[in-house]
């Protein structure tokens, strides 16, 4: 036939989701296919009615050992893989007394499902599927002739290629589907090794694999040169990956890692301690804050720095609400982010085309565990995500005044932001929201002069006559390594400040901060995020 393509007359239908599956057999029936099945992918398709053909009439053999064995057998892979155009396997075939199999639909067992409910381990290894796999790898690889469906979602596609062709399929949709059969084997693999290794508490295992879903193609990546797709890998954790977008045109390489960052540094605050506000740009924060109310919480983030917040992405850590949305709707955002959202923030915001409003069910917990990826030339670095969390319990005072109990809310704000910060990051907080924030520079002294220009900017433009640094606290990311850099913080008017202690010129910082009357306390955790 032209072009490799090939007339359908038998598929072998043996699927865990039944979704799709009679409109797949009705799609299938009314060419001329004719349909084996097994198991309850056969009771399914009979009690709709369609004559099937029960696999075991292939194997000579049913179904055994609670059904992990029923398709393990030459009469189901001799049919899958035989090549078409060598006449020594057709040969091979017929003497054997097997048929050639055209189409392998199988969707695999639930197993990442099984492990999302926490299944037992019993449960786990009988979720693993054997035949499946070697079915779909044989179908695969023998694309030239036969032609594969891993996931309903590809069902109606199949059939509108199907009714185009005539009840044929050509070579280049075999070739796809095999890449994507491949593709998905290749994922449910890693997913099984995951569990094992995590099972046997080995994070970091000898060989390692990741495995996404494809949500999105998008226009380009960060640059217009550069091509990009959004993959989601966990959908237990609530996020960007896994949120509802109710208006607004499609989210942007840059937004997407935007908007993660911003959702992850605002769910360190706890609703139940009050609503709060993260307003990010380029992966840093602009303005976070916790007030009384989301309304005073969002006014209080926005005006750390209003230049910055320009086109950037606000997170909430609690639904948002209609009059902060209000507030909002003439300041130009590209994304807000929330648990939930009122019916008068949707109408507040409705008419703001370019604005994404996204949902969720509920925040990432910080201090879930979990691993992240960086690509580097020739390899990549996995470690386990920075869920450390400091409480006031942590806090140890190395200074002649201790901080105020006021004074250490603010300090354990100011370090939660300063956690999302690029290194080195310095962060000037009071009354629970930023006034000044330093990210990304190669000298934390020179981080604390653009987090206390941004603050002597924003009192300017706010009428007020006093730097918005006096008498604030100050977080810093890591130690100081010399007195210089908390200079600056005293200088600036800081009362208090938090940083992880550990260098080997501590006392000389520490004589600083005594000499200055300012309280100083060290965490001994350090937050580096490159």
């Amino acid at each position: 036939m032209v072009d490799g393509s090939r007339r359908l007359r038998r598929a072998l239908l043996s699927v865990s989701d039944k979704t799709g599956l009679v409109e797949l057999a009705a799609g299938l029936h009314g060419h001329g296919v004719e349909l084996v099945s097994t198991g309850g992918t056969a009771a399914a398709l009979a009690a709709a009615g369609f004559a099937v053909r029960d696999v075991a009439t292939l194997t000579g053999f049913p179904e055994m050992m609670d059904g992990r064995v029923k398709t393990l057998h030459p009469g189901v892979h001799g049919g899958l893989l035989a090549r078409r155009d060598d006449p020594n396997h057709m040969r091979a075939l017929a003497d054997a007394g097997m048929v050639e199999i055209d189409l392998l639909v199988s969707n695999l067992y639930p197993f990442e499902a099984a492990q999302r409910a926490g299944a037992a381990p019993d449960t786990m290894i009988e979720t693993i599927d054997i035949g499946g796999p070697a079915m779909i790898r044989a179908a695969a690889k023998n694309h030239a002739s036969v032609a594969v469906l891993v996931e309903p979602g590809a069902y109606a596609p199949f059939l509108a290629a199907l009714d185009e062709g005539a009840g044929t399929t050509t070579l280049p949709l075999r070739r796809r589907l095999a890449a994507e059969a491949f593709a998905r084997t290749a994922a449910y693999d890693a997913a099984v090794s995951a569990w094992m290794a995590a099972a046997e508490g080995d994070a970091m295992p000898p060989r390692q694999s990741r495995a996404g879903a494809r949500a999105a193609v998008q226009r380009y990546g960060e640059n217009p040169h550069q091509r990009a797709a959004f993959y989601r890998t966990n959908p237990s954790r609530p996020g960007v990956a896994t949120a509802v977008q109710h208006q607004g045109k499609a989210l942007s390489w840059n937004n997407i890692n935007d908007t993660d960052a911003a959702f992850e540094l605002v769910a360190e605050f706890a609703p139940e301690a009050g609503p709060a506000v993260a307003i990010i740009k380029h992966a840093n924060p602009c303005g976070v804050a916790r007030a009384q109310t989301q309304a005073a919480a969002w006014q209080a983030a926005f005006d750390t720095d209003r230049l910055s917040a320009f086109g950037g992405i606000v997170a909430f850590n609690t639904p948002l609400e209609g009059e902060t949305a209000a507030l909002m709707r003439d300041i130009f955002t590209e994304v807000v982010i929330a648990p939930g959202a009122s019916r008068a923030a949707h109408e507040a915001l409705a008419d703001r085309a370019n604005l994404r409003l996204l949902t969720t069910d509920a925040l990432p917990d910080p201090a879930a565990p979990g691993q992240t990826w960086r690509d580097v030339a020739g390899g990549y670095l996995l470690q386990d995500r920075d869920c450390g969390q400091i409480g006031g319990e942590d806090l140890t005072t190395v200074t002649a005044r201790a901080p105020t109990d006021a004074e250490r809310r603010y300090l354990l704000c100011a370090g939660r932001v300063a956690k999302h910060t690029k290194s080195n990051a310095i962060v000037f907080a009071r009354d629970g929201a930023t006034v000044g924030i330093g990210a990304g520079q190669m000298s934390r002294v020179d981080s604390a002069a653009i987090a206390v220009q941004k603050a002597v900017r924003m009192a300017d433009s706010l009428g007020q006559t006093t730097p918005m640094t006096e008498g604030a606290v100050l977080a810093s990311d890591a130690v100081f390594p010399f007195a210089d850099g908390l200079q600056a913080a005293i200088d600036a008017g800081a009362r208090a400040v938090i940083q992880p202690g550990g260098s080997v010129r501590d006392a000389e910082v520490i004589a600083a901060a005594d000499a200055a009357g300012i309280a100083m306390v060290f965490t001994g955790m350090r937050h580096f995020r490159h």
